[in-house]
């Protein structure tokens, strides 16, 4: 059977660290793999009942140095953390280590001191680099065995497509002592589970191989119920606000006396370019418990911003102005110039918006400002392409042409020249046209040319969302 013995280890800074690992026990109570813990001394042994872990949080270490370059990200930690939260189970740390055994031991080491659940992705290959196994055990103070059967089955799938297998292949079949080998049909690195009583609490350690494909399919046939026999029963709920043209510190000054009352409900704030988003996080034992927590903050908020917010599931700006547009069965049609298409992408990114979007130009130079939007050579003369004055003939003109419900139209200066005293990089004027009239807003948005220009397609879409409401 499997019982779990205590071990103890000096750990970083001093502390003194207790693991359980899994003994195998003999008919005759015999151990097979009593193991001296290093450096610290061995406390005697005692046998605990396995038991489920209290309200829980994880920490995610992706193991590779390719990922501290600009060339390769670590995506599988994005993925780890919405299996984790679907689970009750918060992530309150993620890291990037590279290919050094002793950054990695010390990485495994702190991890263990704070979370209850620690996830390794990556450094399960068969090269020297790969060393996600050594800095596992030797922070557990425990060794490494070579599993023949697992060879054998290394062996046995080179052989079935041809190929010898290189000696260093082997390396893949070193297990934790203690450890569970999870299979990996997809690959030829196996994953590893360990669990048991650290430092007072039962906490899980889980070695997935890196490539994503391996990773997801390791953790959802061989992880995910295990961790949910362990983990208590709780449902984490997030409720997403999203906010247009509004500053970061200008809405949180607004909203921060409310959800402070509510310490329960944990709030992030995240800002973009022309758009605010709002996370209320909270865990209860049912779904419906924690929704009806975290919607009780978000629908405070939503009073106190008022029409500012826009989406509340999640939507984008794109997908709730083509909402409108619908619900009014109205079309729109956009002239731009600094932009140069952005605005027509984005609202095209959106499936169906054939039903609501003409068409529009990119007009660039003043003659197809004149020629494709109608704007009289004599405006521009006079005020310049980038005025207030143009702005309005092209929404004007394109919705003339185009026969549309709405026109939109933009001229602005994104940099990073052309910019005078009178009219900087960043200055921008929108406009959208109706039966009502025209609307028109004067921006100086700040950044590159690449921020620039989204500011601007952020608030033509806004206009043309609050005309509609």
């Amino acid at each position: 059977m499997t019982s779990l013995s205590v071990r103890s280890w000096e750990g970083p800074r001093g502390y003194r660290l207790r693991f359980g690992i899994p003994n195998l026990r003999d008919a005759k109570g015999g151990d097979h793999n009593l193991l001296t813990a290093s450096p610290g001394s061995p406390v005697p042994c005692a046998v605990l009942p396995s038991f489920t872990l209290l309200p829980v949080n994880a920490e995610i270490i992706a193991v590779g140095s390719e990922m501290l370059t600009p060339y390769r990200m670590d995506t599988n930690s994005l993925y780890l953390t919405e299996q984790l939260n679907q689970l009750g189970v918060d992530v309150i740390f993620k890291s990037v280590v590279g290919d050094s055994l002793e950054r990695l031991v010390a990485a495994a080491q702190h991890a263990l001191f704070r979370s209850d659940i620690v996830i390794f992705s990556g450094g399960l290959g068969p090269t020297e680099d790969d060393l996600t196994r050594e800095a596992v055990a030797q922070a557990l103070g425990v060794s490494l065995r070579r599993d023949a059967e697992l060879v054998r089955k290394l062996e046995e799938r080179f052989a079935a497509r041809g190929w010898k297998m290189a000696a260093n292949n082997a390396k893949q079949a070193d297990v934790i002592e203690g450890a569970t080998v999870l299979s990996n049909p997809n690959g030829t690195a196996p994953g590893q589970w360990i669990s048991g009583e650290f430092d007072g609490r039962e906490h899980v350690i889980t070695l997935l191989p890196g490539p994503p494909h391996e990773m997801k399919a390791l953790f959802e046939a061989e992880v995910r119920e295990r961790l949910r026999e362990k983990v208590p029963a709780a449902y984490l709920f997030t409720r997403t606000l999203k906010v247009a043209m509004l500053g970061e510190s200008s809405v949180d000054a607004r909203v921060a006396p409310i959800y402070k009352k509510y310490p329960d409900v944990e709030t992030t704030i995240l800002a973009g370019a022309g758009e605010i988003e709002l996370h209320f996080k909270t865990r209860a034992v049912t779904l419906e418990a924690a929704q009806a927590r975290a919607d009780e903050v978000a629908g405070l908020v939503e009073d106190e911003l008022d029409d500012a917010v826009y989406s509340r599931n999640g939507e984008s700006l794109e997908q709730i102005v083509g909402y409108w547009l619908q619900m009014r069965n109205a079309t729109v049609a956009v002239a731009e110039s600094c932009t140069g298409g952005l605005l027509a992408e984005r609202i095209t990114s959106i499936g169906g918006s054939s039903r609501y979007f003409l068409g529009g130009a990119v007009v660039y130079s003043n003659q197809l400002k004149t020629e494709l939007a109608g704007v009289p050579t004599e405006m521009i003369q006079r005020h310049g392409a980038v005025s207030r004055e143009v702005a309005a003939a092209l929404a004007e003109g394109i919705r003339y042409r185009c026969e549309s419900t709405l026109g939109v139209g933009i001229t602005g200066v994104a940099g990073p020249s052309g910019g005078t005293s009178e009219k900087p990089v960043g200055l921008v004027f929108h406009a959208v046209a109706s039966d009502s009239g025209t609307e028109v807003v004067q921006r100086n948005f700040p950044g590159d040319r690449k921020r620039i220009r989204r500011f601007a397609s952020t608030m033509a879409l806004d206009m043309v969302r609050k005309k509609l409401m």
